[in-house]
């Protein structure tokens, strides 16, 4: 099919400025604030919405599933053990392995079919997910639609990066993220404001309505002009994520620092809403506050990521953002209901500078022939890093207190930065020259 002016449907318009000289190929890219880049970023507002469910409503869950007591364990007051909470996490992190060949169709089949179609079949399932008769059904839905959501998280990151500049990519990349964090945060809000008459039932219902309005947001999604015109010419080989030789040790550094950043984020993101409601006994409107309160710090988080992205580098500005997550997820943990809003409200911080640098470094360090299937091995590492980290904590909050569990979780996870400069700065350079 094709528009009115003869373009392809879902190519972005002809109207928009060209590559930069450096690129050398004169693509058809676009503003961060454009049409096609918002849509983008509403997309990852419903992969958020999505995924964040099962974290946000876990305490519920715990305790329609569980068995509270009065005694002073964690389990006694949260319904189920940590060991088990944490391993149902694990499980459904560990689902989202399969988004690396559902991210890796995007190097056949292009970027907004493939992304559009995962959010759908990811939204359908967290709705599903509202009728689970126990625990392991619960963790089992999520587990089969949590692939999708991540490939369409990825996706939508890559998306943005390929539609735009290098001088607009980081504020692009910011934008998508943020809208990731207001659909996450949405989840958060509603279920802590109408939790009891709401339930966790039917906040994973509501993904219906995000399903009805997708159709409307897929038509401003455009298909890059990166891909439409770089498009692999090995278009039958498998889509399990090849990388040529030539990117495999920056592929395998990627990696390891989104292994290292998902220790840091699964413990401190998946626990916090059980620590909040069943250890720290915080009503659901003063959590649905923290929650408001840390969506600005966020955005100040973005902003801030994404002008020492551009002016200090990708590397430091990532570097900087993984230590301050770990600090405040220690923090967090601390003991205290005010250390718990102070440290989710600079978690959040600091999740949003690190969101810019990092998600552009992964992008810009790649071919466009490839660069789906390095999300999607990306999505894998941070998979696996959230898994060690959720089995770790879980494991040391059932025999010492969470202060500790987070002391010996993220810590060790720090040293992983000295990789990043092992790759080379982006900042300020096209893909295309760095794959030169």
């Amino acid at each position: 099919m094709s528009d009115r002016e003869g373009r392809p449907a879902g190519a972005p318009p002809t109207n928009q400025t060209s590559g930069p000289a450096g690129a050398g190929n004169g693509f058809a890219l676009v503003g961060w604030r454009s049409p096609a880049v918002v849509a983008v970023a509403l997309v990852a507002l419903a992969s958020g919405f999505g995924q964040f469910g099962a974290v946000a409503a876990l305490g519920d869950v715990a305790k329609t599933f569980g068995h509270v007591t009065h005694g002073g364990s964690l389990a006694a007051r949260v319904g189920l053990s940590g060991s088990t909470i944490g391993v149902g996490l694990a499980v459904i992190r560990l689902a989202s392995v399969a988004g690396l060949p559902l991210a890796g169709l995007a190097d056949r089949l292009g970027r907004r079919r493939t992304m559009l179609a995962c959010c759908a079949g990811g939204l359908v399932l967290t709705a599903a997910a509202s009728i689970s008769p126990n625990y392991w059904w619960f963790v089992g839905i999520f587990a089969v639609g949590r692939p999708m959501l991540s490939a369409t998280n990825a996706l939508s990151q890559v998306s943005a990066g390929e539609l735009t500049a290098s001088s607009n990519r980081a504020k692009a990349v910011s934008l998508v993220a943020a809208g990731y964090a207001v659909g996450a945060g949405l989840t958060a809000i509603i279920y802590n404001l109408g939790r009891h008459t709401l339930g966790f039932r039917g906040v994973f219902a509501l993904a219906l309505v995000l399903l009805v309005l997708l159709p409307f947001i897929g038509r401003s999604v455009a298909e890059p002009d990166r891909f439409r015109r770089e498009a692999p010419s090995e278009q039958g080989q498998p889509v399990l994520g090849p990388v040529g030789p030539r990117f495999r040790r920056r592929l395998l550094l990627v990696c390891a620092v989104g292994f290292a950043v998902s220790v840091i984020t699964g413990p401190a993101n998946s626990f916090v809403f059980v620590y909040a409601q069943n250890v720290r006994h915080v009503s659901g409107a003063l959590t649905a506050a923290m929650v408001v309160i840390a969506a600005p710090a966020g955005l100040v988080g973005l902003l801030v990521g994404r002008w020492m992205a551009d002016m200090l580098g990708r590397r430091p500005t990532t570097t900087l953002a993984m230590f301050g997550m770990a600090g405040f997820g220690i923090l967090l943990y601390s003991g205290s209901t005010v250390a718990l809003f102070a440290g989710y409200i600079l978690g959040a911080l600091a999740g949003g500078m690190i969101a810019p640098a990092l998600g552009a470094l992964v992008i810009e360090v790649f071919p466009t022939s490839v660069r789906a299937s390095v999300a999607g091995w990306f999505v894998v590492a941070g998979v696996l890093g959230a898994v060690v980290g959720l089995v770790i904590f879980g494991a040391v909050s059932d025999v010492s207190r969470l202060s500790v569990a987070a002391m010996v979780t993220f810590l060790p996870a720090l040293p992983v930065a000295a990789l990043l400069f092992a790759l080379p700065e982006s900042k300020g350079i096209e893909p295309e020259q760095l794959a030169s």
